[in-house]
């Protein structure tokens, strides 16, 4: 492992750690155990955008001020933010969209969200929803805005993202990986 701060290049990507170490008593001794944690990592990733997860919420509505998930109240939208505490908000589209990348060795499926869902479409949420509002009657049967076409134009796109990776990443229900930087794409 490296030392805090310190970097190592895998392949295409830079990664970065946050935290190096900790202990724990090992429950079958009566000792400490010294191991290695990877709380958050960061990777600088090249990566082809393979596909696009379709049949599914690529937005969320938010407050607009703190990009927290709002929801209907009795008589008004609310923020989920526990330190926010507001009751009356103006909800606001944002991407959670998923899509599947690869490089030279791996595939992987990033989450793409808020403004990282801009750079990558040059299309703000707000702005596909309303489109697809606007052009038809209501959304589907199932109550789903269908993936714009801007998103799936994104498909087969060489980008550099910047991910974040925990341990829920990796052991949670949807393994999938956080892009928190869509970087520009170079011009030739």
């Amino acid at each position: 492992m490296e030392s805090k701060g310190q970097s190592a290049n895998s392949g295409d990507c830079v990664f970065k750690k946050r935290n190096d170490s900790s202990s724990a008593v090992d429950p079958d001794s009566s000792h400490s155990v010294i191991f290695d944690i990877v709380v958050v990592a960061w990777f600088e990733c090249t990566a082809t955008i393979d596909d696009v997860l379709r049949g599914s919420t690529w937005y969320y509505i938010s407050y607009g001020r703190c990009h927290s998930k709002a929801t209907k109240g009795a008589n008004s939208m609310m923020c989920t933010n526990k330190k926010c505490k507001k009751s009356e908000v103006t909800g606001v589209p944002e991407y959670i969209a998923k899509v599947f990348v690869y490089d030279k060795s791996e595939q992987a499926a990033f989450v793409i969200l808020g403004d990282d869902g801009r750079e990558l479409t040059g299309k703000h949420a707000i702005e596909l929803v309303a489109n697809y509002l606007e052009s038809n009657e209501c959304v589907g049967a199932d109550g789903v805005v269908p993936v714009p076409q801007a998103l799936m134009e994104t498909i087969g796109q060489t980008r550099r993202f910047i991910v974040k990776v925990s341990e829920h990443n990796l052991t949670g229900k949807s393994q999938s990986i956080t892009v928190t930087k869509v970087l520009p794409s170079e011009q030739p």
